[in-house]
């Protein structure tokens, strides 16, 4: 068994982030898999410590259409942040675990069954009808 934390993470991820994984350089979109909606067209990983540490500080805003995915992680924080999200958790098969819309700054959302987080816009979670049980799927973008 190999101690590199990469190899660790492919064998956690199974079907779900996959295709971040097997072409990370390429631009990616996040679907709705039960009801044929689409949450976000550009998908950004966050999968190291570092990049997921930082997630969407910083930033002044999140552009319509764009998302972060946080993995692993079943818990946020919106300390210091400007702007408030949406937030999606899913298992690691992509079935979502649970939603938190609006999420000010200055709050945490925790879902423990989770094993990812998708930070996007105000909206996203509306606008794709995504609820609890449903399933998500990362693909590259066409």
């Amino acid at each position: 068994m190999s101690g590199d934390p990469a190899n660790a993470f492919r064998r956690l991820a199974t079907m779900f982030l996959l295709p971040m994984l097997a072409h990370p350089d390429a631009p990616h979109q996040l679907t709705n898999v039960d009801r044929g909606t689409v949450l976000a067209t550009d998908v950004q990983p966050a999968f190291d410590s570092a990049s997921r540490n930082r997630g969407l500080l910083g930033r002044a805003s999140l552009p319509e259409g764009s998302a972060i995915v946080i993995a692993p992680s079943s818990s946020i924080h919106m300390f210091f942040m400007r702007f408030p999200i949406d937030a999606v958790f899913v298992a690691r098969d992509g079935r979502v675990v649970k939603t938190c819309t609006g999420l000010r700054p200055w709050r945490i959302a925790v879902a423990w069954r989770a094993f990812a987080v998708i930070e996007g816009p105000v909206g996203m979670i509306a606008r794709s009808a995504t609820e609890a049980g449903d399933r998500l799927a990362v693909g590259l973008r066409p």
